[in-house]
């Protein structure tokens, strides 16, 4: 009966354990999201396309990360907005990455309201 309570403990305290785990790593992907689509839209602001392109690139990787952990429509929207600074930065538009890059970041602050 005693082994059963335990491993009843065990079981329920390795469960939120993972929950927990899982959280942080959505969040941790939005915070690194974040990171990049800020300096996306940086480096688009000094006319850097490739730069823009990259950052987006690892931000989207990131977001999307985020997005199957746990979805969210601003997630999607931030996703969007990252394949057209990337798009742009291959044109060699940095202005427009920029601007696709800022759209990013407004919604993935409202992706970490929504949490």
């Amino acid at each position: 009966m005693r082994g059963k309570i335990l491993g009843g403990l065990l079981v329920g305290m390795v469960s939120v354990l993972l929950s927990l785990n899982t959280s942080m790593a959505a969040e941790d992907h939005k915070a690194e999201a974040m990171k990049h689509a800020l300096a996306a839209m940086e480096s688009g602001k000094q006319g850097n396309a490739a730069a823009a392109g990259e950052h987006a690139a690892v931000a989207k990787t990131h977001a999307v990360a985020a997005e199957q952990e746990k979805a969210n429509p601003h997630l999607e929207a931030a996703i969007k907005s990252l394949d057209t600074a990337i798009e742009h930065s291959k044109m060699g538009h940095a202005d427009l990455a920029g601007d696709a890059a800022f759209g990013a970041v407004t919604h993935l602050k409202a992706a970490e309201k929504s949490f």
